[in-house]
């Protein structure tokens, strides 16, 4: 019988999203709304007793470290580079040693902000074994990845894991989706991608769980949030439990690979 997998991950960052629309937010503000929903999050991974793969910029961890080092002891911290709005290639190897000296524990794992390109050799050089910065569907305006791999594939001697996506549609099933599709089809899709592939590769934001509802963003970022948002996720983490297994991303490519 197959063993079915869940990879829930989450980009542990900032709340910066507000500059992409002109909105003005401090950068303690930025911090806050991320602890907060961090915190929320927590609460419910917690009583779910799953373990998750964290990918944590630096700047953040930084001002964090009691719930970096904490978080550390049930879920996997991987790194989102160093700053969540800017990126200079040195951020690799150095948000990976910010993340390992707070959490004592050693770093595998990259996820670039946005899922933006970064060079593979770039990456094996500053120590790390996977990538997740693949999300294989076409986002205007964002990236076209129509021609990549939709299970984990290895490029430059790194695992490249990609974000699930919907049969030959490639609909995306990241957080957007989540948020502005109804729940049942949601749960539809992602149920059916993870039969068909074996895995179920899902992401969100931390941030989302705080009460963004006050900020003048788009409607399809912050419908669902704060404890609506909470409930949808306790309601998809119940349907995938009966279904599959969850997994850091790490440990999934260990027992499939032997890294």
């Amino acid at each position: 019988m197959q063993n079915l997998q869940v990879l829930l991950t989450f980009d542990l960052e900032e709340f910066d999203i507000p500059l992409e629309y002109g909105l003005q937010i401090d950068w303690e503000e930025q911090i806050e709304v991320g602890k907060t929903g961090m915190n929320t999050l927590s609460d419910l991974l917690d009583f779910h007793k799953i373990n998750t793969t964290l990918f944590t910029t630096a700047t953040y961890a930084v001002h964090n470290k009691p719930q970096l080092s904490c978080l550390s002891n049930s879920h996997e911290i991987a790194s989102h580079s160093y700053y969540h709005s800017s990126f200079q290639e040195k951020d690799l190897i150095n948000s990976k040693l910010v993340l390992e000296e707070i959490t004592n524990k050693k770093v595998t794992g990259l996820r670039m902000p946005r899922m933006k390109q970064v060079s593979m050799e770039a990456v094996r050089k500053a120590g790390y074994l996977y990538d997740a910065s693949v999300n294989p569907t076409y986002i205007p305006g964002k990236y076209n990845n129509f021609n990549l791999p939709l299970k984990p594939y290895k490029e430059n001697n790194v695992y490249r894991v990609p974000c699930s996506v919907f049969s030959a549609l490639r609909f995306p099933l990241f957080w957007l989706a989540f948020k502005n599709i109804s729940y049942a089809l949601y749960k539809q899709l992602a149920i059916q991608t993870l039969k068909k592939t074996g895995i179920l590769h899902l992401y969100f934001h931390p941030w989302e769980f705080a009460d963004i509802s006050q900020y003048k963003l788009p409607i399809y970022i912050k419908r669902h949030s704060g404890r609506a948002l909470v409930e949808r996720l306790d309601c998809l983490i119940n349907d995938l439990k009966k279904e599959a297994s969850f997994s850091t991303i790490n440990n999934f490519l260990a027992d499939q690979t032997h890294f």
